[in-house]
């Protein structure tokens, strides 16, 4: 079997390529890749954020979930902004606090754990060395960085009328992001223009020279430390030294006699089985595609989900999130009988109402298979003088309420949206895919393992097929979902919100194995692309 690998940048998929076929393995090609990818995409990922990956590696036995999450800092504590909380994102990924101390600047930072969670990866399953896995970032890095249609898109939003602060000004915030992402004038750059980040290419030399440990032990942990201190942030010296990932087993859910593994809480791929495992008691086949009855299924089966998101999710080491009921047959069933008799449910937020993440799936010759999501959470804006990455932006993912599954706790690891999975048919994978996209990734990704399963789409039509999500009180619909459907629904009695996006809500990467061949799908609102490597 030929290898393939898919992720939202093409110079990262070139590199994850390259490494296939020199003779490196699936996990050792996402690692390259992932390190291209905190380069060339440097607001969605880097070495300043945090992930996840599943590992499926049959010849070895193994098949597990390495988790490097974002952790909230030792000195944080759950009531420290009680007093300063203003509302919720509409679609409950962001707490929105007095100033945006939680979204942009140092205080919005949390332990990142890209750099163990990497290195942890290679030495666990891969074949390359550290710098060897670095070098295609590190080559990138001096060469420069072409802006791409959805980076200038990401950086230019208004978000204002959210009431969360707009990216463009998280970039201002430093020096380096005004050298980095502005012309002289003042403008943002735009699409074609090159971005020059010598400081981060000094950094990326200087860790692989170093090692891991440089991140948490050494000198670079002493200058972000210093940094943080100055800029009146939380993050001190022994975050970075107290750093610890996990490894742990997979959680599985069914569809249509399909397997279907998926990453645990504090991840997101519970929240996605339980969409699965609600709509297998409808033909969907049946159904016209994103017409009316298939919109509000999927739409009530969504905010269901969401209503136990709200309520249970969170760490497991610090809440007791019930992971068995919640993704078991006999609940999805009591769920799918509600929406069966034409009961509505209700999302329930704070009055005040495109995360940025990525993705990568790979299998390689062997039948090695990987599902990596990492991510900045949100970008902070914060840049160390001299260093070049920017840190992560997670604490505003953290309930500033006390006594909540989300609540702020030291050391605490943010909820995460990821949700990387492996669909099984027999006892071999069918599907590897996973998603960017905040809040709307579980949606997405049920939705895509619909396409394939349901709808008999290739990869690629699944990825790029109309979605829609249902995570608060109104329908969001990309803009190819037929007009006389949401009219429709809307004299049904549903909210409807209407994107100008045709490509809309997280952006799906998967690749299909079917006998023996390959087929993979990057979704047409990023940038990227697949690569059979033979």
């Amino acid at each position: 079997m030929p290898g393939m690998i898919v992720a939202p940048q093409p110079e990262a998929v070139e590199a994850g390529a390259a490494v296939l076929a020199r003779g490196g393995n699936a996990i050792d090609a996402a690692i390259a890749c992932a390190f291209v990818q905190g380069v060339v995409d440097p607001l969605m990922c880097g070495i300043g954020g945090f992930g996840s990956m599943q590992v499926y590696m049959p010849g070895r036995g193994v098949h597990e979930v390495l988790e490097f999450y974002a952790r909230a800092p030792l000195a944080a504590t759950p009531d420290m902004w009680t007093d300063k909380l203003l509302g919720q994102s509409r679609d409950g990924f962001a707490f929105l606090l007095e100033g945006g101390i939680s979204e942009q600047g140092h205080l919005a930072v949390c332990t990142p754990g890209n750099v163990k969670g990497y290195a942890e990866a290679l030495s666990r399953y891969g074949t390359l060395d550290w710098a060897d896995a670095m070098a295609p970032a590190i080559a990138q890095a001096k060469r420069g960085v072409m802006v791409r249609p959805h980076m200038h898109w990401f950086w230019s939003q208004d978000q204002r009328g959210s009431g969360q602060v707009n990216t463009a000004d998280k970039l201002r915030l430093t020096g380096t992001g005004r050298r980095v992402y502005f012309n002289e004038d003042g403008s943002t750059k735009r699409p074609g223009q090159m971005l020059h980040n010598p400081d981060m290419a000094c950094t990326l030399e200087r860790l692989a020279a170093g090692g891991p440990d440089f991140f948490y032990n050494g000198e670079l942990a002493e200058q972000m430390a210093a940094d943080f201190a100055a800029q009146g942030g939380l993050i001190r010296q022994d975050d970075f030294a107290a750093y610890e990932l996990s490894v742990v087993q997979p959680i599985w859910g069914a569809y249509r006699g399909h397997r279907i593994s998926t990453t645990p809480p504090p991840a997101s791929g519970m929240l996605m089985l339980q969409i699965l495992q609600m709509l297998e008691h409808f033909d969907l086949r049946a159904l016209e595609h994103n017409g009316v009855e298939h919109v509000r299924l999927l739409a009530e089966a969504m905010k269901r989900m969401t209503i136990d998101k709200d309520n249970h999710m969170g760490d497991p080491a610090y809440v007791d999130v019930p992971i068995e009921r919640l993704i078991s047959q006999d609940y999805a069933a009591q769920q799918a009988d509600s929406i069966r008799r034409g009961e509505r449910a209700q999302v329930k937020r704070l009055d005040k109402s495109d995360r940025d993440t990525t993705h990568i799936s790979v299998v390689d010759k062997d039948g090695n298979a990987v599902a990596l999501t990492h991510t900045l959470g949100s970008p902070s804006g914060a840049i160390t003088e001299g260093l070049g990455f920017m840190y992560n932006g997670t604490m505003s993912r953290f309930d500033p309420r006390p006594g909540r599954a989300g609540s702020i706790a030291p050391g605490k690891r943010r909820s995460s949206s990821a949700a990387p999975t492996i669909v099984f048919k027999g006892d071999a994978p069918h599907i590897v895919i996973g998603a960017p996209g905040g809040s709307y990734i579980a949606p997405a990704v049920a939705q895509g393992i619909m396409n394939v399963i349901d709808f008999d789409m290739s990869m690629l039509e699944a990825v790029a097929a109309p979605r829609i999500v249902a995570v608060s009180d109104s329908i969001d619909v990309a803009n190819r979902v037929k007009m006389a459907v949401t009219d429709a629904l809307e004299a049904d009695g549903y909210s409807i919100k209407r994107s100008p996006m045709s490509y809309a809500f997280a952006a799906l990467h998967g690749i299909r194995i079917q006998d023996g061949q390959l087929d993979g799908g990057a979704d047409p609102q990023r940038d990227g692309m697949a690569i059979r490597v033979a």
